[in-house]
């Protein structure tokens, strides 16, 4: 008790375990996200941020802040997710994407839509769409690909396409110079994703613990990678099962390389490494 009470006087804002149950409660309430109790100092310090945004000096003033104020809470939700994020990343899904969109296209010959449900600041779905630019040989391939994120600002910095140059450096010189055009004067040091690409993608933010999910064409395949990870088993077999009547017969869920759907055999089966198919009753 001596120890917090001296963690206590040490930090800039006052901060209590009660702050962090509340808080702890008040993210999953809203994001489904489940932080353990280790996680105090983690809290702080992301919204102590808040604090010294608005002129506050105490973490109840910030409590008290979010009740009366609703402009306040993706301010809130944005502090308190973790967008760790890169091109490619998990690499081996995007052979398996490619191979099962030509699939789905040469048996239809139809618009073939896509869904990356975390996008976090758009690395996921660009990489989605110059897989298939490839895969088609063609700017235009026929493929829609919808992105969103609960976190307002990493989606708005995801359609602007504007990444730092050591965010791309580890990508084949020719693939960084078909899809990325390179900044100059002011935007040295950083590269652009080519319009063409960000032609294909929709951005648009959006929290998987909404009561409404506007989608209402099937897609082909869903990715929700390291999402998961966030959520306890409850939350995370909610979100599935809302995922699972999106997903054509045929189609495709991918997650992050440390998530299960054991707990959701009945809606899932393993495809592949972190792929999975739909299961549905005969």
């Amino acid at each position: 008790m001596a120890e917090n009470a001296a963690l206590m006087r040490e930090r800039e804002f006052h901060f209590t375990p009660r702050d962090f149950e509340q808080i702890r409660r008040l993210i999953y309430e809203h994001a489904g996200i489940a932080l353990g109790p280790a996680k105090m100092d983690m809290v702080y310090s992301r919204i102590a941020r808040r604090l010294r945004a608005t002129g506050l000096t105490s973490f109840a003033e910030y409590l008290a802040l979010l009740e009366a104020d609703p402009d306040e809470w993706p301010q809130f939700i944005n502090a308190l997710t973790t967008n760790l994020t890169a091109f490619f990343r998990e690499s081996h899904h995007f052979p398996v994407l490619a191979e099962h969109v030509l699939g789905v296209w040469r048996q239809g010959r139809r618009l073939i839509r896509l869904w990356s449900s975390a996008c976090s600041t758009g690395e996921e779905p660009y990489s989605m769409a110059m897989t298939l630019i490839e895969a088609f040989d063609s700017w235009t391939p026929p493929i829609q690909i919808l992105a969103t994120d609960l976190d307002t600002n990493v989606v708005q910095q995801a359609a602007e396409g504007i990444y730092a140059l050591d965010r791309v450096e580890k990508l084949p010189a020719a693939q960084l110079k078909r899809f990325f055009l390179r900044g100059k004067g002011a935007r040295a040091g950083q590269v652009r994703v080519r319009p063409e690409v960000r032609a294909l993608i929709e951005f648009r933010p959006f929290n998987l613990l909404s009561a409404h999910w506007p989608m209402r064409e099937p897609f082909d395949v869903i990715f929700c990678r390291n999402v998961m990870i966030y959520f306890d088993k409850p939350t995370q077999a909610r979100i599935l099962a809302r995922f699972h009547p999106l997903l054509r017969p045929d189609g495709l869920l991918f997650v992050g390389h440390s998530e299960s759907l054991a707990h959701v055999a009945h809606l899932f089966r393993l495809r592949g490494k972190t792929v999975y198919a739909p299961v549905h009753p005969h």
